[in-house]
């Protein structure tokens, strides 16, 4: 299915499932008029304490359908990060355009203190973005450039 697009707002409509866990839980929101992202919210039973250093794989009680040939990104919240030092695990998660199944989101305590994360709170965000597979060209010679192989710090 090919996505409706609205170019005055530019918006691109994908499916969302809510699942049981999520009766009361809001789908992904902007927080304001021109976010690129929208906050997702923890559809969690009962409150989850992440201890610094500790992982935990938290639910959100929604699946979608993306259009083919996007992508959603799962970011940190930036208040999170810089406030608690909690961050997503694997920041940008991705979520592929033939994936079904509930998005979860890995997050990671990088500060001092254990932080509690309770039924609603906002977790994460998420940023639909267009994506491309590659289409590998095999040479035996790459152009060059001023840069060349210069990298991981060479300008100081």
């Amino acid at each position: 299915m090919a996505p409706h697009l609205d170019y005055n707002v530019r918006k691109i409509q994908v499916q969302i499932l809510r699942l049981a866990n999520a009766k009361d839980i809001s789908f992904p929101k902007y927080m304001t008029d021109n976010a690129s992202g929208a906050d997702i919210f923890a559809a969690i039973e009962h409150e989850i304490i992440i201890k610094p250093g500790e992982i935990k794989l938290i639910p959100t009680g929604f699946c979608v359908a993306i259009p083919e040939g996007y992508e959603i990104q799962i970011r940190p919240r930036s208040g999170l990060a810089i406030k608690h030092g909690v961050t997503v695990v694997n920041a940008p998660g991705t979520i592929d355009s033939d994936y079904r199944g509930e998005i979860k989101v890995g997050l990671i305590n990088l500060g001092q203190k254990p932080f509690k994360i309770k039924r609603g709170d906002r977790i994460a965000q998420m940023v639909l973005a267009p994506c491309y597979q590659i289409d590998w060209a095999e040479v035996t010679k790459l152009p060059d450039t001023k840069r060349g192989k210069g990298g991981f710090g060479h300008t100081g």
